[in-house]
């Protein structure tokens, strides 16, 4: 069922209901007038015939017969519906009319009673004398009260239901035009191309509109960040795996032309390391793709078990150290020091401190050391490496980037890598140097302002 045909047959449903209410209120607001004014009206002909039979029994010393003051009481009423009896201080009636001959003597009766009498109900007002001589009862048949009330509520009924259909049309085209915008936002999207991601217009949109106008445009952003981060992939992967399939082309055709066992022998090597370049650069560049699209909401949330996340980190270097006979030292607070609090995703953790030490393993001359360092608020990685240049630290982070002549392989996304990952943490990455101005440090910490000369990255 649409929104449209919903809204109306609620508002077909609840109109209805809620004119029935009102008019309840409306019949019980009559009636209590009703009962009022005719109320009223049996309080004052009971005082009239008090006292007229008060002026005639002091004049004649005899009550005389109380129909013709019945009569002028009641005016233009239903004489029929209206009755009046007399009792003496003995309890003698007083002769009236047939009604009243069965109104009940109630000697110690004062103001209004309901009573039943030959299966019509009557209102009954009993008035006592201030001697005590007479008592008057002065009675009305409810019916001519329900007669009034039934002819108010038909006057009102009746124009209410000549005007409920006009109203249902009303609102039903209310309905309509308040959807309208809606409708029009369907249309706007419906007729769309696919790379058509530009945000919707707000400006104007209603107030109810606007929250799905902003998720619509945040979730427009999120595809169309997501679309450039993919083209942005698959061109470096284009220009980046060109080289080194080239390269690997090139040894295939040296390995199947060698002559000699010897130069077959170099030719493999180089196929070896040309693939171990490749996987890594492949490796590298989906690690890197996956963490773009990744988000803190998304990530682990467990606290981060340091010493496990070194021991895996560490252990996938040490291949590389021992080749390049290099020290791996790593230094622990003192006891009851916790090493950097924090909550989020080891492997990712891993990635990153693998990363920064496998760096620090490539960049150190041979036969030194590489220290990695944890304290209470920041983890760091230092070597012996020659310092790092302004220029060359205004361009760590950037994609593909490999400073020129390096001997060892790599893809340049590893500090790309590092940085991602602790921007998903909460942390930033530092470089400077070491505490003698020597060699290169990368700090891990939460964010603060950076020591002067250092570099932040992006």
């Amino acid at each position: 069922m649409t929104l449209q045909r919903r809204l109306i047959l609620y508002l077909s449903l609840c109109a209805p209901l809620v004119w029935a209410v009102a008019l309840w209120f409306s019949v019980d607001q009559a009636r209590h007038e009703v009962d009022e004014l005719f109320d009223t009206e049996l309080i004052r002909l009971a005082r009239q015939v008090q006292a007229t039979l008060g002026n005639r029994s002091d004049e004649a010393g005899q009550a005389p017969p109380v129909g013709a003051a019945v009569g002028a009481a009641v005016g233009a009423a239903d004489v029929g519906d209206i009755a009046v009896a007399v009792w003496t201080a003995t309890g003698r009636r007083l002769p009236s009319d047939s009604h009243g001959e069965r109104f009940p003597y109630r000697p110690q009766a004062s103001g209004f009673t309901d009573l039943l009498l030959d299966g019509a109900a009557w209102r009954v007002y009993y008035l006592q004398s201030f001697a005590g001589d007479w008592l008057v009862a002065a009675g009305q048949k409810t019916y001519e009260r329900d007669e009034v009330v039934f002819q108010l509520t038909t006057s009102q009924l009746v124009p209410w239901l000549l005007v409920l259909p006009v109203l249902l049309l009303a609102m039903a085209f209310a309905v309509r035009q308040a959807l309208r915008p809606l409708r029009q936002l369907s249309r706007e999207v419906a007729v769309r191309s696919p790379d058509d991601l530009q945000p919707l217009r707000e400006a104007g949109a209603p107030a109810e509109l606007a929250p799905l106008l902003e998720a619509m445009n945040a979730l427009f952003g999120r595809i169309q960040a997501t679309l450039a981060r993919e083209r942005r992939f698959t061109a470096d992967a284009a220009h980046e795996l060109r080289t080194p399939l080239a390269v690997l082309r090139a040894q295939w055709d040296v390995v199947r032309r060698a002559d000699d066992a010897a130069a077959r022998t170099r030719a493999e090597a180089r196929m070896s390391a040309g693939f171990e370049r490749l996987d890594r650069l492949v490796s590298q560049m989906l690690s890197l793709s996956r963490l773009e699209g990744a988000s803190e909401a998304g990530l682990s949330q467990q606290p981060v078990a340091w010493p496990a996340v070194v021991a895996d980190a560490v252990s996938d270097c040490l291949p590389l150290a021992e080749r390049r006979d290099i020290e791996l030292e790593c230094e622990w607070p003192e006891d009851g020091v916790e090493v950097l609090p924090l909550r989020g995703d080891p492997q990712l953790l891993t990635v990153m401190l693998r990363n920064l030490v496998d760096n620090a393993l490539r960049y150190a001359p041979a036969h030194s050391q590489v220290r990695l360092r944890f304290a209470a608020d920041r983890l760091a990685i230092d070597n012996a490496g020659a310092p790092l240049e302004p220029a060359l630290r205004a361009r760590l982070g950037e994609r593909f980037y490999r400073p020129d002549g390096q001997a060892e392989s790599g893809s340049g996304l590893g500090v790309s890598i590092v940085q991602r990952i602790a921007a998903l943490h909460g942390l930033e990455v530092v470089f400077t140097g070491r505490d003698d101005g020597s060699g290169v440090r990368v700090v891990v910490r939460r964010p603060r302002a950076a020591p002067a000369g250092a570099h932040r990255a992006p």
